[in-house]
């Protein structure tokens, strides 16, 4: 029961405190109710706190402007939504639209989503099977291997979607050459490449988007959970030409909220200004140094890029997760058999420090 919490602290009932390691599930980029996200939804609610997507605002007008100015020059349009399912299920409508095409290509291991068209691109057995039939026209191709692109991704390939860094699936990183290989195949047959970064975004990979270490651009980006600093706020970005070619419409009622606008730009510019990107790089790779250090055959790899970071076991994580927690420190799985780490990117270096030497205890001695 946790009632409080504070940066990279979060407190029981009891008033005991507890390290994020990964509890807020890459929403706490910026740590849990930092002041600056605060004290704009404050004055927002003051002032405007809903209107309808029919009419502008300054505040979400701001907020685009923001979000485009740290994207390449390519993207111009963005839907505004609630939450990561929300900004994959409506790339998969703008491409379909887009393209007139019906074929929805995505990695094996990936996790894109609970509602039915997100869960149709999703991999994970256990999560599609009660509820199949699922949404027809979904294909799935290895992750890092370019050779299943070239015979997936055909004419018919209205998306291919991937994950620059496979959070949920285990923490795989993309190389840069499947990327580039993603590029050239969709180009090459009239598809549009997609990037689901709704948990890499916003500096958590050491870059401000994760597709920047590889230098590939997509078509369409969906961005979430840590976009708004904690508030519910789903973004799907795509190109001018894309846009002028979708036919139909699509609507949320409470995407692109004043309250989650406002704290959306508190949230951006909080990220820029003091440069969270470069220390989740800088902290992230101390970390895969000292995990990689760790001397235990239950360890079968350590794997991450900045401070999103996977350690596979050779056995399931959950006891590794509970010795964590009596330590005072929470983390959480990617899969059965992988401890994730994704703390807050503000987390003070002593307590990321602390939270390493507790996870290698909890390996180590159990």
């Amino acid at each position: 029961m946790i009632v409080r919490a504070e940066g990279a602290s979060w407190f029981d009932a009891s008033g005991r405190r507890y390290v994020d390691l990964g509890a807020s599930h890459g929403v706490g980029n910026l740590g849990a109710s930092a002041p600056d996200v605060v004290r704009a939804i404050q004055a927002q609610a003051g002032e405007l706190l809903y209107l309808g997507s029919g009419y502008e605002s300054p505040v979400r007008t701001e907020f685009l402007r923001k979000l485009l100015s740290l994207l390449p020059p390519s993207f111009g349009s963005v839907f505004l939504s609630n939450s990561g399912t929300e900004a994959v299920e409506a790339a998969i409508k703008i491409a379909r639209s887009a393209t007139r095409r019906p074929k929805i290509v995505a990695a094996r291991r990936g996790f894109h989503g609970r509602t039915l068209g997100a869960l149709s691109a999703t991999w994970r057995r256990e999560l599609r099977e009660p509820f199949e039939p699922l949404v027809p026209e979904f294909a799935h191709v290895g992750f890092n291997e370019p050779e299943d692109l070239e015979s997936e991704v055909d004419e018919r390939t209205a998306l291919l979607l991937i994950e620059p860094v496979q959070g949920e699936g285990g923490v795989h990183v993309a190389s840069a050459e499947y990327l580039r290989a993603a590029r050239t195949v969709t180009e090459r047959v009239g598809a549009l490449l997609g990037f689901d970064e709704v948990q890499t975004g916003i500096g958590r990979t050491g870059r401000l988007f994760a597709f920047q270490h590889a230098g590939v651009v997509p078509d369409l980006l969906t961005l979430a959970k840590s976009l708004a600093g904690g508030v519910p706020i789903g973004a799907t970005v795509t190109t001018p030409e894309v846009e002028s070619r979708f036919q139909g419409s699509h609507h949320s009622t409470f995407g692109g909220s004043p309250l989650a606008c406002a704290a959306g730009i508190a949230a951006l510019e909080t990220v820029v200004r003091d440069r969270l990107a470069e220390r989740a790089e800088r902290l992230g790779q101390l970390a895969l140094d000292r995990l990689r250090g760790i001397r235990s055959e239950r360890i079968r790899e350590v794997r991450g890029l900045g401070l999103l970071l996977g350690v596979e076991l050779r056995e399931r994580v959950a006891p590794i997760l509970a010795a964590l927690e009596e330590r005072g420190f929470l983390a959480i799985s990617a899969g059965s058999t992988v401890l994730r780490l994704i703390p807050p990117l503000v987390i003070p270096e002593e307590d990321w420090a602390a939270g390493l030497a507790a996870v290698e205890e909890a390996i180590v001695r159990g």
